[in-house]
């Protein structure tokens, strides 16, 4: 076992390259210093993705259902534009001041710090890391759910579709943690393109299933009712529930495409030829078309098969029932994805901590050494053993949180509702109008400020809905429910 030390930025000095600066300035070391970055547009693409399309794509239908074919393919298709053009702006800010040749910021917080200063550097950490831990939250929740499913599906396929198949979470939440304890070890975002790629395989694998089961239904006859205008109040709704609903679905398919809680980090990962932001504009518009794609057949087409009575997710809520081996392998896809995805957004909260802990205390060698591990099959391994404390205990809190709290998923709404205006829109337009010195009063930034009030009033309306979406939960929730509504 050998033993080093990490430098001031929480990295080893084997990762950060000043071994090699050492022996050779020039040789895998990137200009800040730190090892070569080796990432591309398409593991870029790959981290969008997963980050991205979520199992909540299989909810679309209902979302769609609540605001009917037009608002819902319109607000779909917006959102997309919306989520692009912010994400290029955001792009542009890696550097700082220019976005080709200025200093690198490794995240968020760093490229607020750079253009705006101040207080809104605090917001911006409040909102960015306070999203991501809900998140990480709400994947444990999800992930048991979808393994619950697929023992329920198993269930009904042999005793009949009414019958008990009450099966607890809990178990599949455990094991979910234990896996995140281990995938938690993975030292940095640098490392984890291959857990990314699986993810969006899997995601792309769950999704299209869900897309053939509503072909299969369409193609079959057996469509719901469907309106131009969603659901009918005084049929399926009462009309308090047609406008909760209503500002519901709208922050769904809003925060659907919102992945600018990573946007930074995955920059980051990105060798420095073709330039950082080009290669993650094109990373990003490979990422939101590819998922704009599939939240529109998705939703559309899961619309199309079960009308106004969409379910909120029709694979764990069991929109099908058969093939019931389809829907396990489809659940299991969700539960591996979830289990990718969770170290997407669980790395920027671990390297935020890591990162403060090394500047505070330089000297401890409980927080700086590195030692190097020899692992059977898995070859040279380095262990960090602040790390290995803090991950594991960080990963074990979230399970119970999630243990505690199984409507958390309702809060999640609301949290995305809070983060979504600041992290996705305010701050990338306001960087942009700073970086590029907009002329205040100018068409350009009257129209830039234009979006951020609109997307700002989505945000509340879509929290209002959240709150209505929330009560609603704890009143009708049952301590052993093993499927979310």
């Amino acid at each position: 076992m050998k033993s080093f030390n990490t430098d001031q930025h929480g990295h080893s000095a084997a990762e950060s390259g000043d071994v090699y600066a050492m022996s050779d300035p020039t040789k895998n070391v990137d200009d800040d210093g730190r090892e070569k970055r080796t990432g591309t547009w398409l593991t870029a693409s790959a981290h969008i993705i997963t980050a991205v399309i979520g199992s909540g794509v299989l909810s679309l239908a209902w979302a769609i259902a609540q605001l009917g074919w037009i608002a819902g393919t319109l607000i779909l298709i917006i959102f997309s534009f919306i989520t692009y053009f912010t994400s290029t702006m955001l792009a542009d800010c890696y550097r700082a001041p220019d976005p080709l040749t200025g200093k690198r910021n490794y995240t968020y917080m760093d490229v607020v710090r750079s253009y705006l200063g101040g207080r809104k550097v605090q917001l911006c950490g409040v909102a960015q890391y306070g999203n991501l831990i809900g998140i990480t939250v709400g994947y444990t929740i999800t992930a048991s759910i979808s393994l619950v499913a697929i023992g329920k599906a198993n269930c009904y396929h042999n005793k009949g579709h009414h019958a008990d198949c009450t099966i607890s979470n809990y178990p599949y939440m455990a094991a979910f943690g234990i896996i995140q304890i281990l995938l938690s070890q993975i030292p940095n975002f640098h490392k984890l393109s291959f857990l990314s790629l699986m993810a969006a395989v899997m995601s792309f694998a769950y999704a299209s299933i869900g897309i053939g089961l509503a072909i299969a239904t369409v193609a079959g006859g057996k469509v719901g009712k469907t309106n131009m205008t969603g659901t009918v109040v005084g049929v399926d709704v009462t009309a308090a529930q047609k406008i909760w609903r209503s500002f519901q679905a709208v922050g769904d398919i809003a925060f659907a495409y919102a992945y600018a809680t990573v946007l930074i980090e995955i920059q980051d990962t990105l060798r420095s030829s073709p330039a950082e932001n080009k290669a993650m504009k094109r990373a990003s518009f490979v990422g939101v078309s590819t998922t704009t794609f599939f939240y529109i057949l998705c939703g559309c087409l899961g619309y199309a098969a079960f009308g106004n009575k969409a379910p909120g997710d029709f694979l764990t809520n069991f929109g099908f029932y058969e093939p019931f081996w389809l829907i396990d392998f489809a659940n299991a896809c969700i539960a591996f994805h979830l289990i990718g995805a969770y170290q997407v957004f669980a790395q920027p909260i671990f390297q935020f901590v890591e990162k403060k802990c090394n500047r505070n205390w330089p000297d401890n060698k409980f927080i700086t050494s590195e030692y190097s591990v020899n692992i059977p099959f898995l070859g040279k391994f380095s262990i960090n053993l602040f790390r290995l404390v803090w991950r594991t205990a960080y990963v074990v809190i979230t399970t119970l949180v999630a243990m505690i709290f199984p409507f958390f998923n309702a809060i999640l709404g609301l949290i995305g509702a809070a983060s979504f205006w600041p992290l996705t829109v305010y701050f990338p337009v306001e960087m942009h109008i700073a970086q590029t010195k907009v002329k205040k009063y100018s068409s350009r930034w009257i129209g830039l400020k234009m979006l951020c009030w609109v997307c700002l009033i989505v945000s509340l309306l879509a929290a209002a809905g959240s709150i209505a979406g929330l009560i609603s939960s704890v009143k009708t929730y049952k301590p052993f429910r093993t499927i979310h509504e």
